[in-house]
């Protein structure tokens, strides 16, 4: 009996976690571009004309103002409206170098030519004989490289379970190993804390266990 509560017990689990979890995220990213909505005046607010608010309209919202910025960004005009916006910026101590890294950072993870984050290697981390799951950063920095004697790369090293945070080493490119995976089955990867592995490209996937709901059902 206390076997077959625990089966019903992690079948529930199976269900409920991966919902409550997603909706967690979810709720937590429409809830933030919901604060977009503080542009909107007061009088023409969901809430106020039909008595209450209605989730995710902040999130079209946020959409569409990328979108219009995006189409004006896009002329001539907008150009030099946004040169003359980051000039001011550049006369600001700290705020040109939170500014100036930020937008370095977004133009190359979002540049269709960079290689940041295309590749999910294997690295001789935190010691020889050791292996850590990275992803290639950069092809690294000329002084950096006249630095050593041998060529190296960029590798960002992210914690587990929690990808934002991490190391960046410069790793011999000759001790690197490229995986033939996506980045996002090696960002899974790390997430689960190595149970959830993604099977190669073109090779077939191992035979897995039975949920444990279809056991529960026997």
């Amino acid at each position: 009996m206390i076997a077959r509560l625990r089966g019903y017990l992690i079948a529930g689990l199976l269900v409920w976690v991966p919902l409550g979890i997603t909706f967690l995220v979810v709720k937590f990213l429409v809830d933030l571009m919901d604060r977009s909505m503080v542009l909107v005046p007061p009088a023409w607010r969901p809430e106020e004309v039909i008595g209450f608010s209605i989730p995710g309209l902040g999130f079209a919202l946020t959409f569409i103002i990328v979108i219009i910025t995006g189409v004006l960004v896009a002329n001539l005009v907008g150009r030099r409206l946004v040169g003359a916006w980051e000039s001011l910026l550049a006369r600001i101590p700290l705020v040109r170098t939170i500014y100036s890294v930020v937008k370095q950072v977004v133009q190359t993870v979002l540049s269709t030519d960079s290689s940041a984050f295309r590749k999910v290697l294997l690295v001789p981390y935190p010691s020889k004989g050791m292996w850590s799951i990275g992803f290639m950063a950069s092809e690294g920095n000329d002084d950096i490289q006249d630095s050593l004697a041998k060529e190296v790369i960029t590798v960002y090293v992210p914690h587990a379970p929690n990808i934002t945070s991490g190391f960046i080493v410069m790793v011999p490119k000759d001790e690197v190993i490229v995986l033939d995976m996506p980045v996002e089955d090696g960002m899974k990867m790390v997430m689960s804390l190595g149970v959830v592995i993604q099977p190669p490209n073109g090779r077939p996937a191992r035979a897995e266990p039975e949920p444990a709901v279809a056991r529960v059902a026997e």
